[in-house]
C-alpha cells in the first residue's frame, strides 16, 4: 500500500474524529514517558520520542520527495517547525518530571488564548483571557512553592505550543511540504536538533530492549498518532473551531493522569483546571481557515 493511497484513505473520515483521537494521545503517551522517567532522564526520553516519531515518519512518508520540490519558504517553515518540536517536547517533559500532567496542560493553553485576544480584540476574547489568568494563578498558588522550576519549563513549553499551532496550521496549508509529509521532515529535522540535548541519557537505553521498547512506544503515541491526526484535523477544520474544541485537552490530561499516573487533583486543582478550559471554550479566533 502506498503512502499517498493510506493518506488518502486516512482523510475521509471526518475531522472532529482526528481530534478526539489527538486529544487521547496527545498526553496518553506522556503519561507513560512520566514512568520511564524513573530509569531514563526527561532529556533522555525527550529525545528517544523524536528520534522514534522521526524513524516513522521517514519509513512511511519519505519527506525528502517533498522537501526537493518546496519552496524555500516552505522549507524555511518545516525548518523552524523542527526546532521548535525539539525544544517544545524537552520543555514539556521537563515540566511533567515535576509538576501533575493536569497542571502542566492547563498552563499550556493560556499562550494560544493570549494570541488570540490580541488578533481578535473582543470582550469575550478578554473575559477568555482572565479566565485563564486565574486559573492558571489558582494552579501556581498551590504548586509553585514545591516546584517553581517546574513552572518555568511549563511557561517556556506554553510559548511554544503556540508556535505550534500557528505553524501547524500554515503547513498543514502548504502546496508541496504539507501536513504530514512537512510534519515528518519537521520531525526529523527536531530529532536532529535534540541530539545535543538528549543523547546522553538516551545512550544507556540502547543497551537494554525493555526500556527502548517502551521508550519507542512513547514515541509513537506521543509524537506520531496524535501529530498525524492534528494535521488530519487541522486540514480540513478551521483554526477557531480547532481552537474551541482545544477545551478538551486540559481535562483529557487530568483524566489521564489520575487514571495513569494516580495524580489525584486537589479541589483547587480541579477550579483552576476547570478556569482553563471554560476559557478556551469562550475565546475566539477569526484567523483564516
Amino acid at each position: 500500500m502506498s503512502p499517498d493511497f493510506t493518506l488518502t484513505e486516512l482523510t475521509r473520515r471526518r475531522p472532529e474524529v482526528y481530534f478526539i483521537g489527538s486529544a487521547i494521545f496527545h498526553y496518553l503517551g506522556p503519561s507513560f514517558a512520566v514512568l520511564l522517567f524513573t530509569v531514563v532522564d526527561p532529556f533522555g526520553v525527550a529525545w528517544l520520542r523524536i528520534v522514534t516519531a522521526a524513524a516513522v515518519f521517514a519509513v512511511w512518508r519519505r519527506p525528502w520527495r517533498a522537501w526537493q520540490a518546496a519552496e524555500r519558504r516552505e522549507r524555511t517553515t518545516v525548518l523552524l517547525w523542527g526546532v521548535l518540536l525539539a525544544l517544545m517536547n524537552t520543555s514539556f517533559y521537563l515540566a511533567i518530571d515535576l509538576l501533575p500532567l493536569g497542571t502542566v496542560a492547563a498552563i499550556e493553553f493560556l499562550g494560544p488564548i493570549v494570541i488570540a485576544a490580541f488578533a481578535v480584540r473582543r470582550l469575550r476574547n478578554l473575559a477568555a483571557v482572565a479566565l485563564a489568568i486565574v486559573g492558571v494563578g489558582v494552579l501556581s498558588e498551590v504548586r509553585f512553592a514545591g516546584a517553581p522550576l517546574g513552572f518555568t519549563f511549563a511557561f517556556i513549553n506554553m510559548a511554544l505550543f503556540a508556535g505550534y499551532i500557528v505553524i501547524a496550521h500554515r503547513v498543514s496549508r502548504h502546496q508541496h511540504l504539507n501536513g504530514i509529509d512537512g510534519l515528518a521532515a519537521a520531525m526529523i529535522i527536531a530529532g536532529i536538533a535534540g541530539l545535543p540535548l538528549g543523547i546522553a541519557d538516551a545512550l544507556p537505553v540502547f543497551a537494554d530492549p525493555v526500556i527502548l521498547g517502551a521508550a519507542v512506544g512513547v514515541g509513537i503515541s506521543s509524537s506520531v498518532i496524535p501529530y498525524v491526526f492534528d494535521q488530519l484535523a487541522m486540514r480540513r477544520m478551521p483554526r477557531g473551531t480547532y481552537a474551541l474544541l482545544s477545551a478538551l485537552l486540559p481535562a483529557t490530561a487530568t483524566a489521564i493522569g489520575v487514571l495513569v499516573l494516580w495524580q489525584i487533583p486537589t479541589g483547587p486543582e480541579i477550579a483552576g483546571v476547570s478556569l482553563v478550559i471554560a476559557a478556551v471554550a469562550t475565546h475566539e479566533d477569526r484567523s483564516p481557515g
